[in-house]
């Protein structure tokens, strides 16, 4: 789940993340909301596809950001 809404964040922000996921109706989950479908047991993987296809999401930008630094990583500065 934290690495769906972290790719909700990324690409609509966290306001409007939280609001598309609870408002938004994805004819592709019979009709619920991607809360309402996570909810009911869809796994968040297909959610994430579903909202992408409605939101015409490009395909280079599904599997989120190539810019993060991994947990744990140094961040890239060297001291």
């Amino acid at each position: 789940m934290s690495h769906f809404w972290t790719l909700m964040d990324d690409e609509f922000g966290p306001a409007y993340a939280g609001s598309l996921a609870r408002d938004h109706v994805l004819g592709t989950l019979q009709q619920r909301t991607a809360l309402q479908a996570i909810a009911d047991g869809v796994p968040p993987r297909q959610v994430w596809e579903a909202i992408c296809d409605d939101m015409d999401v490009p395909q280079d930008r599904r599997l989120g950001r190539d810019d993060r630094v991994a947990r744990g990583a140094q961040g890239g500065s060297a001291r």
